[in-house]
């Protein structure tokens, strides 16, 4: 059976169409883990959301299929936090990992990766970025039944840890014990509830503000992964959009600040220690781990990263702002 006939008998199931209906199905760009559809029903049109079990990358990389499961659940706790949107969950069917979402549409719902892309860069838009992801934490910060239905931590190892912290310390050599201690400190965190992918192809510029979507890596650890994954997206955007790499850098001390507002549960200069350890982590990984950044085409600009990147993971710096500041140092420097 091909995958939009199982993708109809799944919305049968759910009673959104009738047995051996066969909506309009349209592929719809969403990554490399999972089949996204734009279904046109009678009712309007949605999204359609299947996680796959082998990722759509070069290099060997499986996850559970359960993630999508533990994505639906994320969507309706972030959506009942105040200030936070994340896409309604419509239907969710559980044996197929596929669930139904509002079809957003993109005039009115641009990603923001694509704005940022085109230079339309507003760091006020961007705090509130960092304002949505803070509040979702500062909700689930310590709440023990949080804890208990996001206990997947083999899930964000298999997704997160392993093809990016330990696939560049297999890269790097002389990083190596740093960067497996970095992810074993990381994954053993039990802090909040973590969105995993927070990147702009992620967010949706929105009408009422920025829309969280793409939550497959969910866990309950440490906070400052979300923070760190973000910074590493807006760093790495100064290398393929050089002439904003000013704005980029404003946009994320705009929304590290506005994080922090919200960062309550412990002391900020602990978070920040740990987001300061893993964005140069990070930023080494989305070069040489199994799912390198696709718009870095060019040898000179990986390498860029690997020079500012691999002294900061060997000396980490003590805040965000010092790693940003390193960061436009080593630009200028060539």
């Amino acid at each position: 059976m091909d995958d939009r006939a199982e993708v109809a008998e799944s919305l049968a199931r759910l009673g959104l169409i009738g047995a051996g209906e066969r909506p309009p199905m349209t592929p719809l760009a969403g990554g490399v883990s999972s089949d996204i559809y734009r279904v046109d029903l009678a009712s309007g049109p949605v999204c359609v959301k299947r996680a796959l079990g082998r990722l759509r990358v070069a290099a060997d990389w499986t996850a559970p299929r359960e993630r999508a499961d533990y994505e639906v659940a994320w969507l309706r706790i972030a959506g009942a936090v105040e200030g936070v949107q994340a896409p309604a969950v419509l239907a969710h069917d559980l044996g197929a990992k596929l669930f139904v979402m509002p079809y957003l549409d993109p005039e009115r719902h641009p990603v923001w990766k694509g704005e940022l892309a085109a230079g339309r860069i507003d760091p006020a838009f961007a705090a509130r970025v960092g304002r949505a992801v803070g509040r979702v934490h500062a909700a689930t910060a310590g709440r023990p039944e949080v804890r208990r239905q996001f206990e997947t931590a083999d899930l964000f190892d298999a997704l997160r840890i392993e093809p990016y912290l330990r696939a560049a310390a297999q890269a790097h050599p002389p990083l190596s014990d740093r960067l497996r201690a970095l992810a074993a400190r990381t994954l053993a965190a039990r802090i909040a509830l973590v969105h995993g992918d927070i990147s702009p192809k992620n967010i949706l510029v929105g009408p009422a503000g920025p829309v969280l979507l793409d939550a497959e890596c969910a866990w309950y650890g440490d906070p400052a992964f979300d923070l760190a994954f973000v910074a590493t997206h807006l760093l790495l955007k100064t290398l393929w959009r050089p002439m904003h790499a000013p704005a980029y850098l404003q946009a994320l001390d705009a929304l590290a600040e506005a994080y922090f507002v919200e960062a309550d549960w412990e002391p900020r200069a602990a978070l920040e220690a740990r987001v300061a350890e893993l964005t140069p982590a990070l930023l080494l990984a989305r070069v040489d781990g199994k799912s390198p950044v696709e718009y870095l085409t060019e040898a000179s600009g990986r390498d860029v990263v690997r020079r500012i990147a691999g002294p900061l993971i060997a000396t980490p710096a003590p805040t965000l702002r010092a790693v940003a500041d390193r960061w436009a140092r080593g630009l200028e420097d060539g």
